[in-house]
């Protein structure tokens, strides 16, 4: 059974449908919406500052979201797929976003609807990642526009695809 752990007065809020693994952490003031899943060995840790999740958003096995005390709480949208081992610290992620696995997007960094953060990349402190865009490499810059195929063939896709995973998980209840 997932980790849910109450924290500073803070207790994680988890909206309809969601689905955590049995290896899951989720701690303090963490909030998140409708059909989110958390998957194995993932930490969301809203002990420093708050953390805000929109609908539809999965968090892949291994990925950590935190937050810097006091400076820096972390923020996502609609429709998000954090993928494996990935890092979200003290961010802003819009709607329709794919952070590849192993990536590491760092505090005050925004990343705009409709964008992929490539495996592996680096989205430094302060950076500003423009919508409909992919960005790749350390530091992480901009390579390439997406066009909407993109968006309905990979972002779309596979926030789509955990949903499913999840049911088959939670059939078993």
């Amino acid at each position: 059974m997932a980790i849910i752990k109450s924290l500073r007065g803070f207790t994680p809020a988890f909206g309809k449908d969601c689905f955590l693994a049995d290896t899951a952490v989720v701690v303090g003031d963490v909030i998140m919406g409708d059909s989110c899943s958390i998957w194995f060995n993932s930490v969301i840790r809203g002990d420093v500052h708050y953390i805000r999740m929109g609908n539809k958003v999965n968090v892949q096995d291994g990925a950590i979201i935190h937050c810097t005390y006091k400076k820096a709480p972390t923020e996502i949208g609609n429709n998000v797929s954090i993928a494996h081992n990935a890092i979200i610290h003290g961010c802003t992620i819009h709607d329709n976003v794919l952070i590849g696995m192993g990536a590491i997007v760092m505090d005050h960094a925004v990343v705009h609807s409709n964008s992929i953060i490539a495996a592996g990349a680096l989205v430094l402190e302060n950076t500003i990642v423009e919508s409909g865009s992919v960005y790749a490499g350390v530091p992480a810059k901009k390579v390439k526009e997406i066009n909407p195929e993109l968006v309905v063939g990979q972002i779309n896709r596979i926030a789509d695809s955990y949903i499913m995973y999840a049911g088959w998980y939670q059939e078993g209840k």
